[in-house]
């Protein structure tokens, strides 16, 4: 290998590591988002908090996102692949209920170990940026076709109830990842986890009413 070759090949390498090192500081970035957005919520979440909380100077975090609302959307956009992600992994032949119980739960239980993004319904800013993200939309559109198919699956096995709107179907079980009823069972109840989770499964599919 000559002079030129080698110099080549270690410009590269340095640059691949550099590469590297970037990503990784970006996954911390998000990451840490995803928790205090969990933790406190987007109104309350600062820029300064999360390049204190990954331990880096503000202007660097500035290199990787230029406010808030990018950061909050990059949260999001990690959350989309999650749930694309846990989606593929179930069983085609487990029947449509079956499916959209075990995505329930998992947004749930996302939610008690305070790793589901928590962002505010009514903020321009934000809306603005999420719709913007062709990744976040296309996840958004891509989890909710198939939760959509489930559900009118699930309709026509009259397993949910087919008088409602697939629709609200949808959203009621999106509400789910951002349900506060969890915080509050857990709170001075003595009840684990799975307690809690088995209540609120039950209250949302099997409704209130006795049988």
């Amino acid at each position: 290998m000559n002079i030129a070759s080698a110099t080549a090949v270690a410009s590269t390498a340095k640059k691949s590591f550099k590469v590297q090192m970037l990503q990784a500081r970006e996954t911390a970035i998000i990451e840490t988002v995803n928790r205090l957005l969990a933790e406190k919520g987007f109104e309350a979440m600062t820029v300064d908090e999360v390049a204190a909380e990954v331990g880096i100077a503000k202007a660097s975090l500035y290199k990787h996102f230029n406010s808030k609302e990018e950061l909050a959307c990059a949260a999001m956009e990690r959350a989309m692949q999650r749930a694309q992600a846990f989606l593929a992994e179930l069983d085609p032949a487990d029947p449509p209920l079956a499916k959209l119980k075990a995505v329930t739960r998992w947004t749930m239980q996302l939610k008690l170990l305070g790793q589901m993004p928590s962002l505010p319904s009514q903020n321009s800013s934000l809306r603005a940026n999420l719709m913007a993200s062709q990744p976040y939309m296309d996840g958004l559109m891509q989890v909710s076709d198939v939760l959509g198919g489930w559900i009118e699956e699930a309709q026509a096995q009259r397993t949910i109830n087919p008088k409602l709107p697939a629709i609200a179907v949808l959203y009621t079980l999106y509400a789910r990842a951002c349900d506060p009823v969890l915080e509050f069972l857990k709170m001075g109840n003595d009840l684990s986890d799975e307690a809690v989770l088995d209540m609120v499964m039950s209250s949302c599919f099997e409704g209130l009413q006795a049988r």
